[in-house]
């Protein structure tokens, strides 16, 4: 019997973050894919396996799941450096984009390649996850992750990798023994709440009613957590998030300056780094682009801000809100001014943006560690049960 290794992904509209293992391993790849040749060019292939592999996947995805199969894309980093990248739209369905499935598939690839916990057989290394991974509320609330899940679950998925380098040629077969698929609300409360060893921290929390304003590249979701549960009627999720705003922000600086930003991960770069913030090179001179990102990202505070305060209107016994996801650390010191402005809410930001970014990677991986757990529990007490008899 093939061993299962735990596997939790977060595939965010800005970049996939994954923790395997024991978290021996973790992978960030930017969420941008691009069809691509068989034989792609690469100058000094000789070289091909000093380059860093991040930077240079290349890969074939062949699953029933997917609409368009057999297709060959570069991924990440490597396909931000083209024409034909490919980043998700506003209004999109994370659970039913091949996108997320690429991603997905090439993160597990890139982590059962370099495990010890597969073996190669015939030329193709067989790999067995158990994977928590998530779904903005909306799409729970409308049941895609049946669908997301059934689709994981139903098939086996091989990654081929192309021109990578260390891997070039080597085959992969994933296949999930089980794949849990979480609200992206209550798995930020799950990361408030417990450690890594499942254990709970922040007591003060558990019995308060809270809520969670995760903002992310495609959407915002709004968790109201009362008696330690999503309140399934009152959460919010709203087609909305950073991605449009990062879009504009790429373009206004295409056409004002005449820079070509590779890809939204640029911009967020520019707009959250801790030297040189709001700071890009323009033939050669260091040249402030506070003007641009300000107007852009106020407004899109200020849309933000009347989803915390509508929510909060329709739950007034709220305590505090806690606001998660790469967005947040986008649009912090805005919702943060507006708030001291207006209302003054109590509200919450993980000033740590490393935390803020990681934490839905973090929360499945605790979740699915607890439900790996349970289940080992499980077989363990009924094979003395069988033994007894």
């Amino acid at each position: 019997m093939i061993k299962s290794r735990i596997a939790a992904v977060d595939v965010g509209n800005d970049a996939l973050k994954g923790l395997f293992g024991k978290l021996e391993n973790q992978l960030y790849i930017p969420n941008i894919i691009a069809p691509d040749l068989e034989d792609r060019p690469v100058i000094g292939i000789e070289e091909l396996d000093k380059k860093e592999v991040l930077d240079n996947i290349h890969i074939r995805v062949h699953s029933p799941a997917l609409e368009e199969n057999n297709v060959i894309y570069r991924v990440g980093n490597l396909a931000a450096k083209t024409t034909n990248s490919q980043e998700l739209d506003p209004g999109s369905s994370k659970s039913e984009e091949d996108q997320t499935l690429v991603m997905l598939f090439a993160a597990l690839a890139l982590d059962a390649v370099e495990s010890d916990d597969f073996r190669e057989r015939n030329g193709v290394i067989e790999a067995n996850y158990m994977l928590g991974t998530g779904l903005p509320l909306r799409e729970v609330k409308e049941g895609k992750d049946v669908g997301y899940r059934s689709q994981l679950l139903s098939s086996v998925h091989q990654v081929e990798f192309l021109v990578t380098p260390k891997h070039q040629g080597k085959k992969i077969n994933l296949k999930f023994e089980d794949v849990k698929v979480y609200p992206e609300g209550f798995a930020a409360y799950v990361n408030l709440v417990m450690d890594n060893d499942l254990k709970v921290i922040n007591k003060e929390l558990l019995d308060k009613q809270i809520l969670i304003q995760d903002i992310g590249g495609l959407s915002t979701d709004i968790a109201v957590i009362k008696n330690r549960n999503v309140d399934d009627d009152k959460a919010q999720g709203y087609n909305l998030g950073v991605s449009e705003s990062l879009e504009q922000i790429r373009e206004e600086i295409r056409s004002r300056h005449g820079v070509e930003l590779d890809s939204r991960s640029d911009v967020v770069d520019i707009i959250t780094r801790k030297n040189d913030r709001n700071h890009i090179m323009v033939r050669g001179s260091r040249t402030n682009v506070n003007d641009i990102t300000d107007h852009i990202l106020l407004e899109l505070a200020k849309k933000e801000y009347r989803f915390l305060r509508n929510t909060w209107a329709k739950n007034s016994q709220s305590e505090i809100c806690y606001f998660v996801g790469g967005g947040s650390a986008v649009l912090k010191d805005y919702i943060k001014a507006l708030n001291n402005k207006l209302d003054g809410f109590n509200i919450e930001f993980f000033e740590n943006e490393e935390e803020s970014i990681w934490m839905m990677a973090n929360a499945y991986y605790k979740l699915i560690n607890q439900f790996v757990g349970t289940l080992n529990k499980d077989k363990k007490e009924e094979k003395v049960v069988t033994e007894s008899k």
